[in-house]
């Protein structure tokens, strides 16, 4: 999906045409329209993030989860490594079906996604949790 399109499905999300979206971000607005052939500046990305409440690397396409930096999705993707590391061996009890038949490469990657899911919301519930009350969003 392209910064255009993100921006696009953002403002959707929230009854916003990408002009009133350009406009409550602080911009000029028909500025997202000229990013379909310009680079955008970072101040202005940052505006619009913020707009939003998502992150820069979420509109530029580096990370699919819209709170998540490219470092939350690398770290993502360490820690669900580093739990699945070895799970297809003889001696592991989650990748065993009753009576120790190793499980189906189907099941096996249903196994992953939820992990990878459980993942991401631990992450999400330590970023709220941790985060100064001074650098949150809504200062809660």
């Amino acid at each position: 999906m392209t910064l255009f399109e993100r921006i696009q499905t953002l403002a959707k999300s929230r009854g916003e045409n990408m002009q009133e979206a350009a406009i409550k971000s602080g911009l000029s607005k028909n500025l997202f329209y000229r990013w379909k052939s310009s680079e955008p500046k970072g101040a202005d990305l940052k505006k619009v993030a913020d707009h939003f409440g998502v992150s820069v690397d979420y509109l530029l396409g580096r990370t699919n989860t819209p709170q998540f930096t490219r470092k939350d999705e690398r770290d993502v993707q360490k820690i669900l490594t580093d739990m699945t590391e070895g799970l297809g061996n003889d001696s592991s009890l989650a990748y065993m079906k009753n009576g120790g038949e190793e499980i189906d490469e189907e099941d096996a990657e249903l196994l992953r996604a939820s992990l990878e899911n459980v993942i991401r919301q631990s992450k999400l519930i330590a970023k709220q949790k941790f985060t100064p009350k001074k650098y949150r969003k809504n200062n809660d």
